[in-house]
């Protein structure tokens, strides 16, 4: 694994105060958020890098580790565990040459008879966003990560914040040691037509006055397409209607659906014509006389 200058990426440097780092941080996660820049990978890459960054640097545990060990600051406790078992004094570096020497003639090769260390891999952390609709259906996807292309699959009805595992595709491990493991997260945006409640889907439409008073038919939208329903007369604003098995799909269930729940909203009319007034001042005065 190369080093990465985590103080370069943050703008700030080494000697930076816990405050200046993360007004660094919160400067560029403004700037590189993926909400502010759609479809542009260089940002969303970038943005990746800052909280990579922040995460270590962020940390003031995980920043002393980092100052002294540099790339293998994750090794850390091993590495003085090793160091003291062996007599060694580290240096105090930033992750230079020096130390990776060190490092790699420890534990790079056999040394006196003694079987060598394995350390495990990183693991790695991506993000991906997604739209309602993409996520309706299964589908393949690729992210690059750390220069390298990962197709996998991403099951219908994953979730917003959801993580999933792909195992091995974190950082090579070392001396023989296993990958790490890359974990993606999913940023589900939301739909301006559907609002997700796990797996049903929750929709609201507008019905006009004469149907909601009269009965009828409205065409509402579904993910897989439009359906027709019959309105009962008197229908009250705020009704609901059930549409089973139109929701969204259950993860890893195939053929398993939640519902659809329509919330119908009685649309008034405006601008009526003096003929329309006088109409329906004729059927308040209906109303009144009938109330008597």
């Amino acid at each position: 694994m190369d080093y990465v200058d985590y103080y370069k990426i943050l703008g700030v440097a080494n000697a930076a105060s816990e405050d200046d780092i993360k007004k660094a941080y919160r400067k560029l996660a403004r700037k590189y958020h993926p909400d502010l820049n759609p479809n542009d990978d260089a940002a969303k890459k970038k943005f990746q890098q800052v909280n990579e960054a922040n995460e270590v640097l962020g940390d003031p545990e995980n920043r002393k580790k980092y100052d002294k060990y540099g790339k293998d600051w994750k090794h850390a406790d091993e590495l003085e565990k090793a160091q003291k078992q062996r007599g060694y004094q580290a240096g105090r570096g930033q992750g230079g040459d020096d130390y990776s020497s060190f490092f790699e003639s420890m534990f790079g090769q056999e040394q006196s008879g003694r079987r060598r260390t394995k350390f495990r891999g990183e693991d790695l952390n991506s993000t991906l966003q997604l739209s309602l609709d993409e996520v309706y259906t299964t589908q393949k996807r690729v992210v690059d990560v750390n220069g390298k292309s990962i197709r996998f699959t991403i099951p219908a009805g994953v979730e917003n914040g959801q993580v999933i595992k792909l195992a091995g595709y974190g950082t090579p491990g070392m001396n023989g040691g296993p990958s790490g493991d890359l974990y993606i997260t999913f940023a589900i945006a939301n739909d301006p037509k559907f609002k997700r409640e796990g797996n049903n889907l929750q929709a609201t439409v507008n019905l006009d006055l004469y149907t909601a008073m009269l009965g009828g038919e409205t065409v509402v939208d579904t993910f897989d397409g439009k359906v027709k329903l019959k309105v009962a007369p008197e229908t009250q604003p705020g009704t609901k209607v059930k549409l089973k098995g139109k929701g969204f799909p259950v993860y890893k269930k195939e053929n398993e659906f939640g519902d659809l729940y329509i919330t119908y909203q009685v649309k008034l009319p405006t601008h009526l014509t003096e003929q329309e007034k006088a109409l329906f001042t004729e059927l308040s005065k209906i109303r009144s006389d009938g109330s008597e």
